[in-house]
Formats: C-alpha cells, sequence, structure tokens
C-alpha cells in the first residue's frame, strides 16, 4: 500500500487520504459542536430563570448529536490508524533486511508514532485552533472588546511557541539519537555503558521538560490574564443576563484551553468542552509542544 519513497506524514495521507479524511471530517463535526455547547447553556439558563424550556431542548437536542458523532468516530478512527500501524510496521520491516536489530526495533517504535502524530497530535491541533477560533467569534458577538483580548493573547501565545519550537526540535533530535543506541547498549550487557546511557536520556527529558515548563508558565500567565480582563470588562461595562456572563467567561477559558491544549491524566477523552481527544502527552503540558516533539522525532527515523 505504501510506495518506495520515505516513510513521512504525507506519504501516509496520500496512500490512507479518503480514511484519513472522514476521520478528520468526523473530528471537525465532534469539535464544532463541542465549542457551541457553552452558548446553549447560556442560552438555556437564561430560557430556564424566564420559563422558557425551549432552550434547554436545543441544549438536549445538541449533546445527543454530540454523544452520536463522538462514539462513531472514535470507533472508526482506532480501525483507521491501526491499519496504518501495521502497514507502517511492514514495510519498515522490509525495508530493514540489513539493519541491526537494534535500529530496527527503535525505529519499529518511533515509526508508529507517525500514525500516533496522524490520530492524535495533528487533530489535536486542529481541534485547537477551531475552539480558538470559535471562542474568538462568540466573543466579538458579545462585545468587540472580549475578542481583541482573546485574539491578543493568542498571538502572543504563538509568539512564545515559536520562540521555544528550535529548542524542542534539537532536543528531540538528541533523544531519538539516543534512543536508537539502546537495544546494542543493552546487548553488550555492559553496566557502565547502560549507565551513561540512562544518564543521557535523563540529561535530555529535563531539559526538554523545563523548556515545557517555561513555555507553559509564560503563556499560562498571558492567558489567565484574559479570563481575568474579560471578566471584569463584562461585568463592568456590559448590560448582560446570567446566561451571557457564563458564556463569556466559558468562551475566555475555552480560549485558554484551546491555546494550553491540556489534556486528562489518564489519557482518556472527555465529553465537556475541550476535553475531547485522547493523547500521549502529560497533564499541564501545552499540547502544542507534543506535536513538534513526535514530528521532529518520526520525521527523522521512520525511514
Amino acid at each position: 500500500m505504501l510506495n518506495n519513497g520515505p516513510l513521512t506524514v504525507l506519504a501516509l495521507l496520500r496512500a490512507f487520504r479518503w480514511r484519513i479524511s472522514f476521520t478528520w471530517l468526523l473530528i471537525l463535526i465532534e469539535v464544532a459542536l463541542t465549542a457551541l455547547v457553552p452558548l446553549f447553556i447560556g442560552f438555556a439558563i437564561d430560557g430556564l430563570l424566564a420559563n422558557d424550556t425551549d432552550a434547554l431542548f436545543q441544549l438536549m437536542a445538541v449533546l445527543a448529536v454530540l454523544i452520536v458523532v463522538s462514539v462513531i468516530r472514535r470507533a472508526y478512527d482506532t480501525r483507521v490508524f491501526g491499519t496504518v500501524r501495521v502497514e507502517m510496521g511492514k514495510t519498515q520491516a522490509a525495508r530493514a533486511t540489513n539493519l541491526p536489530v537494534s535500529t530496527l526495533n527503535a525505529r519499529l517504535g518511533m515509526g508508529r508514532e507517525l500514525a500516533d502524530f496522524l490520530e492524535a497530535d495533528l487533530p489535536l491541533a486542529m481541534t485547537s485552533l477551531v475552539q480558538v477560533i470559535i471562542s474568538v467569534i462568540v466573543l466579538y458577538i458579545f462585545d468587540p472588546v472580549l475578542a481583541l483580548a482573546g485574539a491578543s493573547a493568542v498571538a502572543t501565545m504563538l509568539a512564545i511557541y515559536s520562540l521555544s519550537h528550535d529548542r524542542f526540535y534539537r532536543l528531540n533530535g538528541q533523544l531519538n539519537q539516543q534512543t536508537e543506541r539502546q537495544v546494542g547498549i543493552l546487548e553488550t550487557r555492559k553496566s557502565q555503558s547502560l549507565s551513561t546511557h540512562l544518564t543521557r536520556l535523563r540529561r535530555i527529558e529535563v531539559r526538554i521538560s523545563d523548556t515545557e515548563s517555561i513555555v507553559y508558565g509564560a503563556i499560562f500567565v498571558v492567558l489567565l490574564g484574559l479570563v481575568v480582563f474579560n471578566l471584569w470588562y463584562a461585568t463592568a461595562n456590559l448590560t448582560i443576563t446570567s446566561g451571557t456572563i457564563f458564556s463569556i467567561v466559558t468562551y475566555s477559558w475555552e480560549l485558554v484551553d484551546g491555546a494550553l491544549l491540556h489534556k486528562w491524566s489518564d489519557g482518556e477523552g472527555s465529553p465537556i468542552p475541550g476535553q475531547t481527544y485522547p493523547t500521549t502527552s502529560v497533564m499541564g503540558v501545552p499540547r502544542v509542544v507534543k506535536p513538534f516533539r513526535t514530528a521532529t522525532r518520526t520525521w527523522n527515523s521512520a525511514t
């Protein structure tokens, strides 16, 4: 199924374009519905306070469709990307008949990350982008100042990510190279060599973690400032209902969530807004960092 060219993200997209496109379409539908939930909750709050249940039934309809789409998407994409991983592994093994077993073993493991990138990390970035866009649009509808504050915060966050990208790329290249040596070192059964190898892995991982922590802290300060400002501005300058203030605060936090890209610590998705898709990132680490890391390691190692 895969041709004789390099095994890259683009090669996988070409080989499985229709199946991957369909699962991404389901993801976009799911994300759009999820992002609209806080708005419909706000409408339902105002409706119930006015003894009107129409908005509540609209919210229930949106949630019902969201559940159906989410279940179908999860069942479908597991099968699609499972097939991608199988074809990836078969192709790598066929091309690596003359490589040492240690190198092939490392490349098989890291080659699977190409499928992980397409299944979890890239859709996660798409999810966050859609979430940010919808949040800014809804905030603009409430008041342009709220949207401007949100857009400014996102621009600042992207600048922080951009400044850290080269360092992430370099450190993950070093981590990849050291990982490929692991099986060969184990085969020597020399305790000193293994100790040196593990120490080098730890040193690189600490540098990556330190960089992630600095990036996370910087953008979190910016985005928490956004939530506080929008809450103050909405209550001090706008004539709003209880449902509207709920939506404004929620979408301000949705903007934070989409930009920070964090997850539940158990690796499972959540049906509430902003926590939809499974990923292998660590809780509290910006989710955008993981695509940088995965893309770096897999593009360098899967071929």
